[in-house]
């Protein structure tokens, strides 16, 4: 009986140490990510090497953030529409993004595709 009581006490002990196995393991793979997202929102690469390829983008009144960051994926001037939309609610662009039909590039990283978006249109000065 008591080669029982001390087998299943030994089983137990197993398993609460596979157990904290397992919860360190998730938690590392957990912020692996979170390391690697982060990393990305604030260091990402543009699309191409320069010159690149000049893309027609419409950007639409309606449009909401995470519309926008599609559309730039499927258009190949942002690897994940989900970290532009991120970048985006980080950056201080986030309510200068304008309407209208802008000509990007895939050479432009995701900072320098908000600045254009966002660049107020130059006013002709009467001489």
């Amino acid at each position: 009986m008591k080669s029982k009581t001390t087998a299943l006490h030994l089983m137990g002990f197993i398993l609460n140490i596979l157990m904290m196995v397992l919860v360190v393991f998730v938690v590392i793979q957990l912020a692996s990510v979170a390391y690697n997202l982060g990393y990305r929102v604030f260091t990402e690469p543009a699309m191409d090497e320069s010159p690149g390829r000049d893309v027609m983008v419409e950007v639409d009144q309606n449009m909401s953030d995470w519309d926008l960051g599609i559309e730039l994926e499927e258009k190949g001037l942002v690897e994940n529409h989900l970290l532009f939309t991120i970048q985006l609610k980080l950056s201080s662009y986030k309510k200068d993004i304008k309407p209208g039909l802008y000509t990007l590039n895939t050479s432009m990283t995701a900072k320098e595709l908000m600045q254009v978006m966002a660049k107020e249109e130059n006013e002709e000065i009467d001489e």
